[in-house]
């Protein structure tokens, strides 16, 4: 199997992960820091999971709001 990384379907596929994995990214990223959550920042910010650790985090892990 030949693997060309100048090829225009490389390219696309490139793109279409960054454009799907930065807004996750950003959110959980910014949901930690506004939680005091250092070890869930750290984790998202250095690992690439192709936001499944950000989803994760997002929909499991975060601090809830408490409504008063």
């Amino acid at each position: 199997m030949n693997f060309d990384l100048n090829s225009p379907t490389f390219a696309a596929f490139v793109i279409l992960v960054a454009l799907w994995t930065i807004p996750w990214k950003g959110v959980a990223l910014w949901r930690a820091a506004r939680n005091n959550q250092l070890a869930w920042f750290i984790a998202m910010l250095v690992l690439n999971t192709f936001a499944i650790l950000e989803i994760t985090y997002l929909f499991f892990f975060q601090k809830k709001k408490i409504n008063k």
